[in-house]
């Protein structure tokens, strides 16, 4: 199963953990957004320059 949670929908974030450790479902820690770990913003970045 693949998805993502939205840190300010905390009902709904509730609701998924209780869901999950229910079923012995395994979740993987995402990590925050960060443009700079984010190997496609690079290359926008190098794309503008060309201009």
């Amino acid at each position: 199963m693949c998805g993502g949670e939205d840190p300010g929908e905390r009902g709904y974030t509730r609701i998924c953990t209780q869901f999950l450790e229910a079923e012995n479902i395994p979740v993987l820690a995402w990590p925050a957004y960060s443009p700079n770990m984010s190997p496609i913003e690079h290359v926008w970045d190098a794309l503008d320059r060309r201009k």
